[in-house]
């Protein structure tokens, strides 16, 4: 499928999914400090919502395997670089765009836009050094 390794692009988003899974263990109970709605959605588990967030993974996989793909070839130190650059291209400024503009506070959106950096890094570390 377009030169992807679709089974590198799985075992990314299965890592990914993981990861994340970890990083709101460790960060939850914090997180649920200053968020009602992350604190209610601990108290009643929905495993559909945890399809979703594999479903993510999936297709943010997907689309850096892509992104990879186009940029040619960077091995995996290449592509730590790129998670990193799309990181704070793309999550960690539109955070900083929601504590100025829609007021979320700062530990909320650290502690997300933390997971989104381990799952960018994840995602493009394996796809890159997968090949």
């Amino acid at each position: 499928m377009l030169g992807i390794n679709v089974l590198a692009v799985v075992m990314a988003a299965l890592a990914a999914f993981v990861a994340s899974a970890a990083w709101y263990i460790v960060f939850g109970k914090e997180l649920a400090k200053v968020s009602a709605a992350f604190a209610e959605g601990m108290q009643k588990r929905q495993p559909w919502k945890m399809l979703v967030v594999i479903v993510q993974s999936l297709i943010l996989a997907l689309v850096l395997a892509y992104f990879l793909r186009l940029i040619g070839n960077v091995g995996w130190l290449g592509a730590l670089g790129v998670g990193i650059l799309l990181w704070i291209g793309l999550a960690a400024i539109q955070w900083v765009g929601s504590i100025l503009w829609e007021n979320v506070p700062v530990k909320m959106a650290a502690i997300h836009a933390g997971d989104w950096l381990v799952k960018l890094v994840l995602i493009a570390v394996v796809v890159g050094a997968w090949r």
